[in-house]
């Protein structure tokens, strides 16, 4: 993990922190800030679309892999339910 310095300035009534070029995930962007003890963990937080483009490219790569087959699914034996006192 490359550690680049930074420090906290006054923005508005907040603290706020310069990102280092090339650690920045571009303007705009949501993200979502965690407190790990001294730590603040920073992560991009995808919209749903970008969630469903990323499945849909893994529901592709998948059928690649397996190709077109259909797979049987496997049978279950029956689940009863014990009698209990009311």
């Amino acid at each position: 993990m490359n550690a680049h310095a930074s420090r906290t300035f006054k923005s508005g009534n907040s603290e706020a922190i310069r990102l280092p070029k090339g650690l920045g995930f571009g303007v705009g962007t949501e993200v979502r800030i965690e407190r790990d003890g001294d730590r603040l963990v920073v992560t991009r937080v995808e919209s749903p679309a970008q969630v469903r483009a990323e499945m849909a490219r893994l529901v592709a790569d998948l059928r690649a892999i397996r190709g077109d087959a259909i797979l049987p699914r496997q049978a279950r034996e029956p689940f009863e339910f014990p009698e209990r006192e009311a």
